[in-house]
Parts: C-alpha cells; sequence; structure tokens
C-alpha cells in the first residue's frame, strides 16, 4: 500500500502554516483532529520544531498516516490516537493548541456540537484553538463555489454541510471558549481561533 495522498492537503498547507506560525508561537503540545492522511502533521511539524503533534482521527486513518510518519526523521510526532467525536470522552490530557483543518462540514450539526465540547474540555487555560475551512455567515454562503460545494456535501451525505459561524461561536460560547480571530483564507475559506477563557 502505497501512502494515501490528499490533493487539498497539499494545496492549502502552506497558507495554514503562515497563519499557524503567528497563532502556535510558543512552544507546547498540539492536539490534531482529523489528521486523515498525516500530510499536516508531516509538514507542519517540519516548519515548526517547537512543537509536540498528537494527530487523532479514526482508527482506519492510522495505518495511512503512519506511512507518513514513518519516513519523519525527527520525533515530534506521537502515534496517531483514536479520536471519535461520538466518543462521550477524550483520554488526550490538557494541551496548549487543537488544529482541525477540513472536518466541521464533513460531519453532522450535532457532531460539531460534540467536538467543540471535547475541544473545550482538554484545552489549557488561554490555549488556542484553530479550525480551518468554509463557513457561512449570517446563514448566508460567502460565495457561489462554496454553495456548489455544499450541495455536494449532502449529496455525498445528507449530515454533513457548511456550518454557520454563528452556531459555532454559540458552541465555542459553551464550552469555556471566546473568539481569538477569524482569519480570512484563501478558496473562500477561513480560519476560526477560539481561546480557552482563564479559569
Amino acid at each position: 500500500m502505497s501512502k494515501p495522498y490528499a490533493e487539498s492537503c497539499a494545496q492549502n498547507q502552506q497558507v495554514i502554516l503562515d497563519v499557524l506560525k503567528t497563532l502556535f508561537a510558543q512552544a507546547g503540545d498540539v492536539l490534531e483532529i482529523g489528521s486523515g492522511t498525516g500530510q499536516h502533521a508531516v509538514f507542519f511539524t517540519q516548519h515548526m520544531p517547537h512543537l509536540n503533534w498528537q494527530p487523532g482521527d479514526l482508527e482506519a486513518e492510522h495505518v495511512g498516516m503512519k506511512k507518513w510518519f514513518d519516513e519523519v526523521e525527527h520525533n515530534r510526532i506521537n502515534s496517531p490516537l483514536i479520536l471519535d467525536v461520538d466518543m462521550p470522552a477524550w483520554a488526550v490530557g490538557q494541551r496548549d493548541y487543537v488544529f482541525t483543518a477540513n472536518t466541521t462540514h464533513i460531519i453532522s450539526a450535532a457532531q460539531a456540537e460534540k467536538m467543540l465540547k471535547h475541544v473545550g474540555a482538554c484545552l489549557k487555560s488561554e490555549g488556542l484553538f484553530a479550525q480551518y475551512g468554509p463557513f457561512n455567515y449570517n446563514g448566508k454562503y460567502t460565495s457561489q463555489s462554496n454553495a456548489n460545494f455544499d450541495v455536494w456535501l449532502k449529496q455525498r451525505n445528507p449530515n454533513s454541510c457548511i456550518k454557520d459561524f454563528e452556531t459555532i461561536q454559540t458552541l465555542a460560547e459553551q464550552n469555556g471558549m471566546s473568539l481569538f480571530k477569524d482569519i480570512e483564507m484563501p478558496a473562500n475559506n477561513r480560519i476560526l481561533v477560539w481561546e480557552k477563557r482563564k479559569l
């Protein structure tokens, strides 16, 4: 079996890195939700050696991502954890940073609610959660391409959809996080950054 490859990761990794360098500037532990192929973990740790990266995803994804990790010459990527938003709790400890890319629109609304609950539980005080992907604002698409993408998502899985920023903000607030930054990205994507409020 060859390494899995996601073209979207190759296309967005540099622009995401440019943002993460400013957000995850201090040494710390990162939990990645939905690591997928593992490409992001490899690329980001190569360019941010001050971070200890903990990938996580459904168990079925682990074999593929390990093929990427086996080629890495440093030890800053930990063995992947089984992460499922439907699990009642995640045994991930406390994290300085949490990152996820292109997961929120794939999971259902109920699962997005669970994900924010998990993040709120594992993020340290004043820790940051960076959430990359497309979002709607005031119930409206930010572009026609996002509207078309949402149709495709729902045809693929009726539970998938682009989520409303306001809904995510409410969920974040309910789980002890406040909006830190809302960053415009290429291809009608955003990085929403949430900060865990001081305890």
